[in-house]
């Protein structure tokens, strides 16, 4: 038999690419989705099976953090061997304007699935997606061992769902693991995030359809990774002995604009400030200066070591948002038209799938 997986937040970025990895491994997998007018499916659309096929080993049901019954249902029926928590309101300067619904989601949307596990009596593996903006104001470099300091509704929410998950560990015996995550970016980030804002404007920007790109801070300094490296890390979190809380990261720190600077060169639009403007809108009330994970014990204890670097990152992302751009601007490089994009622009990125 099969393994099963349940993923909270499975058409998400982390989400997508987790599906794959454990529907490569042979698992059968469940992904929690919430009712929408509009399809939100994108990112797993490749994925999808009929669940009336035989052999099928993808199936989503409509559920909600915030509908207890309705998680305690699902696990219930599903018995799972290994869930992933990652759905969230996961945008942090959104969580300033909406404190109580991120809060919600997070924290308590956390403590109704450790529940329902606890209430099973099943084996349950629990994987909790902490993040890096724990740490706040505390200086880096940070490990699993630094105080945290958090500065928005996002990463208090956070502190309270990895304080819960380690203590249902230490009260329950569950076996409940932590990854502290890092910035971790792919052409799969929303589009609200700053790294795809940067690429998805860079390409608009390098087609004509836009001339300005509008952002917050830009000295504010992350360590930026690949997000299909860290759902890796995730899935063998879940595959030791023991239970235990990882900080997932690169090492590396690199502000925003030395993010802008090197997509900018990238795509050959030269320097970055003729386009780029700050909008106050997009700056939080409290900031969060750097952050530089340690990922030693994750290196010790997991086997997880970083392969995609910064630059290689940036063009990734770059790459990726100048194609989707001419697909669905359906330029045709030969012919005339007034959806035509100049050819230096067309023949990078054509025919680069």
């Amino acid at each position: 038999m099969s393994k099963k997986a349940l993923i909270t937040g499975i058409t998400g970025q982390d989400g997508s690419y987790l599906a794959e990895l454990l529907l490569s491994k042979e698992y059968q997998v469940h992904g929690i989705i919430r009712r929408a007018s509009t399809f939100n499916t994108s990112r797993i659309d490749d994925l999808y099976q009929d669940p009336h096929l035989t052999g099928a080993k993808l199936f989503l049901h409509y559920g909600d953090l915030t509908d207890t019954g309705n998680i305690e249902r699902l696990i219930r029926e599903i018995k799972p061997d290994e869930i992933y928590h990652l759905g969230a309101q996961s945008h942090v300067r959104v969580s300033f304007d909406m404190p109580e619904y991120t809060t919600n989601t997070i924290a308590m949307g956390t403590l109704r699935i450790l529940e329902a596990i606890r209430n099973s009596g099943l084996p349950i593996k629990f994987y909790n997606a902490g993040s890096s903006e724990m740490f706040g104001s505390t200086p880096p470099p940070q490990n699993e061992t630094t105080l945290f300091h958090p500065r928005s509704p996002y990463a208090v929410a956070k502190v309270f769902s990895y304080d819960i998950t380690r203590m249902y560990r230490e009260a329950y015996g569950i076996f409940a693991c932590n990854g502290i995550l890092f910035n971790h970016e792919s052409p799969r980030r929303g589009e609200t995030f700053v790294t795809r804002k940067i690429t998805r404007g860079i390409a608009r920007i390098k087609s004509g359809l836009d001339k300005k790109l509008y952002l917050g801070n830009l000295d504010a300094r992350r360590d930026w990774g690949f997000a299909p490296e860290y759902v890796e890390a995730m899935y063998l979190m879940l595959q030791q002995e023991k239970s235990d809380d990882y900080v997932i990261a690169t090492g590396q720190s690199h502000s925003v604009r030395e993010f802008l600077q090197e997509t900018f060169a990238y795509a050959g639009l030269g320097d970055y400030s003729q386009y780029v403007e700050i909008d106050p809108r997009y700056l939080r009330p409290a900031e969060v200066e750097s952050l530089i994970g340690d990922f030693s014990k994750a290196k010790t204890k997991l086997g997880f070591e970083p392969k995609v670097g910064f630059s290689d990152l940036c063009k990734i992302m770059v790459d990726s948002d100048m194609r989707q751009l001419v697909k669905q601007l359906n330029i045709q490089v030969t012919g005339g038209g007034d959806k035509i994009i100049k050819e230096e622009f067309s023949n990078k990125w054509w025919n680069n799938d």
